[in-house]
């Protein structure tokens, strides 16, 4: 399948300081990555070179086939900042119906993006008393426009509230329908968990893991939390035979390793006198990102 954005070996010295080292990243059509990263891993400097804002000091970027900074690859890309700023003076239909003819597309949209980003009844006022939450989603109409092949998103839910938050990766999810390659640099790591295809972690400028939730945890190795509910009077018994942690009185708690969960399963259920209920936790992204964002080594 054609990439969309090709990162290759990409570089970037800050003065005597290297920003990124080597990074390769790869995304193609209709796929939705979650770049994560503690402040200053890199996210940002990333996102400024696929942008051109800032040149490379090694390796190959290219944006749909073009070069980044090039007016093809700026046709190609749409751009949410974490903190978007527009025109006070302008009302939100003029700033986007502005955007939408600088894009070439006309400003026919623009009434149906704003109702599509809940800006409607908003479209009117000035967006000098729009709140952080609106100029977001007056930002996420902005990237909707033309559907653009490649879409950065840093930090796209800030100032959003939790219905927002939602529609917003419903709007993303639609992205990704019509073919556009999603990347979006996030701290919420529960909201993009479920809602994107592969995961890529920076830390201190290189790319330590890149691959879908399922094969980073096999990868890591983490283990698989159980908690075993036991009938009345049993639960000493439970943590004794397993050396799991007795817990509230009624429940025991322990670990396993991935490849000891069916076992572990096994013998709890031919415990069915002792055993009322089981609960298993898998690793969450919360465990994988502490586990490849903070590990020593690559």
């Amino acid at each position: 399948m054609t990439e969309i954005l090709s990162i290759k070996n990409a570089s970037k010295m800050r003065g005597k300081q290297l920003a990124l080292d080597g990074v390769s990243l790869a995304l193609a059509p209709g796929e939705r990555v979650a770049l994560l990263g503690h402040n200053g891993a890199g996210k940002s400097t990333l996102m400024k070179l696929v942008l051109g804002l800032t040149p490379l000091s090694n390796g190959h970027i290219s944006v749909a086939g073009a070069a980044p900074g090039t007016n093809a690859a700026r046709l190609a890309t749409a751009f949410l900042p974490e903190a978007v700023s527009f025109h006070k003076s302008l009302t939100g239909r003029d700033q986007l119906s502005l955007f939408a003819r600088l894009a070439g597309v006309g400003t026919a949209p623009v009434v149906g993006l704003l109702e599509r980003v809940g800006l409607a009844d908003a479209a009117d006022r000035k967006i000098g008393t729009y709140s952080k939450g609106m100029r977001q989603r007056l930002g996420l109409a902005q990237v909707l426009l033309g559907k653009p092949a490649l879409a950065l998103l840093d930090e796209p839910t800030s100032g959003l509230d939790p219905i927002s938050r939602l529609e917003l990766y419903a709007i993303i999810d639609e992205l990704a329908e019509q073919g556009t390659a999603v990347l979006v640099a996030s701290h919420a790591l529960t909201e993009v968990e479920a809602r994107t295809d592969r995961i890529a972690i920076l830390r201190k400028g290189r790319l330590v893991a890149d691959d879908t939730l399922a094969s980073l945890s096999q990868r890591a190795g983490l283990p698989t939390k159980l908690r075993i509910r036991a009938r009345n009077g049993q639960a000493d018994r439970i943590a004794a035979d397993t050396g799991g942690r007795r817990i509230n009185g009624a429940s025991v708690e322990l670990s396993c390793a991935p490849e000891r969960k069916m076992a572990a399963l096994r013998r709890f259920a031919a415990m069915a006198d002792a055993v009322e209920d089981i609960e298993m936790t898998p690793p969450r992204l919360e465990d994988l990102y502490r586990h490849y964002a903070q590990e020593d080594g690559a």
